[in-house]
């Protein structure tokens, strides 16, 4: 009997501490042995004293345990358990990776430098409590080899937007640190704030950190501020606070990438200087998203414009240690440069074909100055305009095409796609969800991310240094929003860029995730449980239309209905994929341990029609963004949502022209097509929709043209263009969908704007 007892006791105790062992990001190998080391104030931590790197990692190390318990370690005591901690040549491991033995009398963590034993602290850490506790601080016995898959691993902060205190800014590293990722990369300049002090150029800060505050309107709607106005919300870091905060992130092994932006989304520097940009006009900080009348570029013919610069990017050099400097480069608006007479000039005395060659000309002549300080420039994708500089790091953010091009003409690229790792999109919802600038990047989107696209070869792939996930703050005005937005998605992303490919599996990543909520809950953090949104996924086969429903969130039930009403504990429970057979209205919702979850059901229309699953050909490719089921999504009977990327074929710049194949002749008698438009994402209706019809496939006669009858300044409506006519017998049909142009007073104004169709609906 004692033996059984001895046998259930040590069984036990081995659950408990694999239920203690949920480390992300989940490292190479982890083996889980019998019994614990006990942390208390016997407890010694023994390193090579002579070792200043060490000695911050174990001074690192004991505050942390000093602030969960109140416990204080003995430092090289004898003790009769011990914490070891050892730099010393550790083959297979790289530079950050780290080897960590646990048992009942020691724990030794070894690595080849500081950064790796700070990692395997991390870890240890994740094994024990959040906040201060009585608890027995018991660390399970167990043995790991761990290092990381890529060698970029960051995360993003735009205080430009939204001034974030000294402290945020601390635990945002902190936040950062405890999870592995190596980088933050800090956006200290934008059109709406300047936030670093640069001694040379005062007006930087007491004028371009402060604006109008209409923190009350959204960003988009904010109006531009007037003369009089008090300029009180921003803020701004101080050299000597930058220096802290530098010496705070290296303490976790984080380096800091400054972004000083340029040759656009510089208003904040303009509103200080006027005489950097091409008409050298007085103007007042942006308060939000309406650019118009304003300057946001730098004059790239004057020459004034680069020794300002160079003397800015001295002083931020002269603080911050990194490699890399970040120097922006999107969203250059090169309509000022065309009417320019300076950046005329400079495009033909410097023989360059056009404004993209004379964006080129400025990061080139940034880039040979950035150099000679012995650093390298990173900079957004639109860097490839024009040719890329020679030595450039490519950030890529408008998908990965810019990364892939990159990366095939051997350049390190960092993998940041909008899609799923832009953190300031929404994670759930979006019903019940703080109000974000739009798109969805689900926990789950962002923890099935590939940071290496399939389109490259082993030999390219090595360019790819890693990912990065992007908080852009438009939207966002308080720490705690931060936090929110990024807990728990940067854990997932973590975890894709440390792990093994191989080692990854979600429902394991889930189980492990509960720890972490405890965790961030212990600690006052605001974060997210979870997409309960039910995810609709049409699919049409030969003609027929099925619906396949789903829930990111493990061991829950979906219950759906077709007649519009609400889900109930009542309604239909789904198991098998669900034929649509009519027109009709399908809501869903997830149902976890008995309760209906999340506030809003989904919802999905669908319209049975004569086209439904017939075949679609385009004589302008969409793109490849915005494919949502595929090539006949314009024909699988499901209509689009409020979400952007669900359900919706984008066409940039080119007409929608589509021909539909009936495979026979049929009789109908009314065309549609559905279009969206979304103001802030350039997504506008087009201007005219043509319907023509055709028995051979070569000659079509025009039905009708519809005009869209809706104001071009309309923020977001769907649309349906549509016509009705005498019953005809057709074959074929086309739809011409005219682009339109961004209009005046948009950010994008005179730009070629967005197409986006759901469903040519054929009755």
């Amino acid at each position: 009997m004692k033996k059984l007892f001895l046998v259930l006791v040590l069984a036990s105790n081995l659950l408990i501490a694999q239920r203690n062992v949920s480390i992300i990001p989940q490292p190479v190998s982890l083996q889980i042995n019998q019994g614990a080391f006990v942390i208390d104030n016997s407890t010694a931590v023994k390193f090579n004293t002579a070792d200043k790197e060490l000695k911050l990692a174990v001074n690192f190390f004991s505050a942390a345990i000093r602030n969960i318990s109140g416990k204080t370690l003995l430092l090289n005591d004898v003790a009769k358990n011990n914490i070891v901690f050892k730099i010393a040549k550790t083959n297979g491991i790289g530079d950050e990776g780290y080897t960590m033995n646990v048992s009942p009398s020691s724990i030794t963590i070894v690595a080849n430098t500081k950064a790796g034993v700070i990692y395997g602290i991390q870890s240890l850490l994740q094994t024990l409590p959040a906040i201060r506790t009585n608890e027995v601080l018991q660390v399970p016995c167990m043995s790991i080899t761990d290092f990381p898959r890529f060698k970029y691993r960051g995360m993003h902060l735009d205080v430009s937007r939204h001034f974030f205190s000294p402290e945020f800014v601390k635990e945002y590293i902190n936040l950062l640190a405890s999870y592995k990722m190596n980088t933050f990369h800090w956006h200290l300049v934008d059109d709406q704030g300047w936030r670093i002090e640069i001694k040379k150029y005062p007006l930087l800060t007491s004028v371009g950190a402060w604006r109008v505050d209409q923190t009350d309107k959204v960003w988009a709607s904010r109006p531009q501020a007037k003369t009089g106005e008090a300029a009180t919300y921003g803020g701004y870091y101080t050299q000597e606070q930058i220096k802290d905060i530098i010496k705070y992130a290296a303490e976790r092994n984080v380096t800091i990438i400054p972004e000083i932006e340029m040759p656009g989304h510089v208003a904040s520097a303009i509103a200080s200087y006027p005489a950097l940009s091409c008409t050298q006009q007085q103007q007042l900080p942006l308060t939000g998203g309406n650019y118009s009348g304003m300057s946001s570029n730098y004059c790239a013919g004057n020459d004034s414009v680069f020794t300002f610069l160079e003397n800015v990017l001295t002083e931020v050099i002269a603080l911050f240690p990194s490699k890399y400097i970040h120097i922006g480069g999107d969203e250059v608006e090169k309509g000022p440069w065309k009417v320019c007479p300076k950046c005329q000039t400079r495009i033909k005395s410097s023989h360059l074909e056009n404004e993209d060659g004379l964006q080129s000309y400025f990061i080139k002549r940034i880039e040979k100055f950035i150099n000679s300080k012995n650093r390298k420039i990173i900079g957004w994708d639109e860097i490839l305009e024009g040719g890329l500089a020679p030595e450039a790091t490519v950030m890529s953010w408008r998908g990965e095409a810019g990364g892939i091009e990159a990366a095939k003409a051997h350049h390190d690229v960092i993998m940041t796609p909008g899609s799923p790792v832009y953190f300031d999109h929404y994670q759930a919802g979006p019903e019940g969800e703080p109000l974000a600038i739009g798109g969805m990047n689900t926990l789950k989107k962002v923890y099935d991310y590939e940071p290496i696209p399939k389109e490259l070869n082993a030999a390219e792939a090595k360019y790819v240094l890693g990912a990065q996930a992007n908080l852009w703050a438009e939207y966002i005005t308080t720490a705690e929003q931060v936090e929110y937005m990024v807990l728990p998605r940067m854990l997932a992303l973590a975890e894709v860029v440390w792990s093994p490919k191989e080692n990854k599996n979600w429902e394991n990543f889930n189980e492990r995730l509960k720890n972490h909520f405890k965790a961030f809950g212990q600690r006052g953090l605001h974060y997210s449980l979870g997409n309960f949104t039910v995810s609709i996924k049409p699919s049409s086969q030969n003609g027929r239309l099925f619906v396949d429903l789903s829930t990111e969130i493990l061991n829950a039930a979906i219950y759906y209905t077709t007649d519009g009403t609400e889900p109930t504990l009542s309604s239909n429970i789904y198991a098998i994929p669900i034929e649509i057979n009519a027109s009709l209205l399908l809501k869903a919702s997830t149902i976890l341990n008995g309760q209906i979850m999340g506030v809003k059901a989904a919802r999905q229309n669908f319209v049975m029609h004569k086209a439904i699953g017939k075949n679609v050909t385009y004589t302008n490719p969409l793109s490849r963004y915005y494919q949502a089921d595929g090539p006949n999504s314009l024909t699988d009977g499901v209509r689009g949502t409020a979400a952007v990327g669900k359900y919706w074929h984008g066409f940039n710049g080119d007409d929608l022209i589509a021909i539909i194949d009936m495979g026979e002749e049929k009789n109908i008698q009314n065309i549609a097509i559905g279009c969206l438009q979304n103001y802030n994402d350039w997504i506008f209706l087009p201007q005219s929709v043509k319907f023509e019809t055709s028995n051979d496939g070569n000659v079509f006669t025009e039905i009708k043209t519809v005009n869209n009858p809706i104001d071009i300044n309309t923020k977001s409506v769907m649309f349906d263009f549509k016509t009705d006519f005498p019953i005809l017998s057709v074959r074929y049909i086309r739809v011409t969908a005219k682009n339109n142009l961004c209009p005046p007073d948009h950010n994008g104004a005179g730009k070629p704007a967005w197409i986006f169709a759901d469903e040519i609906v054929v009755e």
